[in-house]
């Protein structure tokens, strides 16, 4: 069995990116971005955050994973996909977007995990800035 090489890289914008090598199911495994709009702004601070495989092939173990966004702020969401077993030459979904509400001032790292089978198979994160807004509980 081969190892996968796994390596971080920090993208303008503060996008982390975990790339990794060839994998066990013979081609190249896609990197995981994941970035939110806003990344920055005032509480309460409602965010798109979108998770993106991006390059490598349409491979069997990235095809319906569940996903878990740990949003830094105690919460988390998940999504458990239902989608048609995987065939030979399936395209795998490769966008995943979840949207959340950050009601107090603070630094968060905003974390994505995509599991299949109970398994990790990519993590990525990135950082939100909430600065405080009118009626922020955070100033009380």
């Amino acid at each position: 069995m081969r190892s996968a090489r796994l390596g971080v890289l920090l993208l303008a914008g503060g996008a982390v990116v975990l790339a990794a090598g060839e994998s066990k199911d013979k081609g190249k495994a896609p990197a995981l971005e994941v970035r939110t709009a806003p990344r920055m702004g005032f509480s309460p601070l409602n965010v798109l955050a979108t998770a993106e495989l991006r390059g490598g092939d349409d491979l069997e173990r990235y095809h319906c994973p569940e996903i878990e966004w740990d949003w830094g702020d105690g919460s988390k969401s998940v999504r458990e996909s239902d989608c048609e077993p995987y065939e030979e030459g399936t395209k795998i979904q490769r966008r995943f977007t979840a949207q959340h509400r950050f009601l107090r001032a603070g630094i968060y790292n905003v974390k994505v995990t995509l599991r299949r089978a109970d398994k990790v198979i990519k993590r990525a994160g990135v950082r939100v800035t909430v600065r405080a807004g009118l009626g922020d509980p955070s100033m009380r």
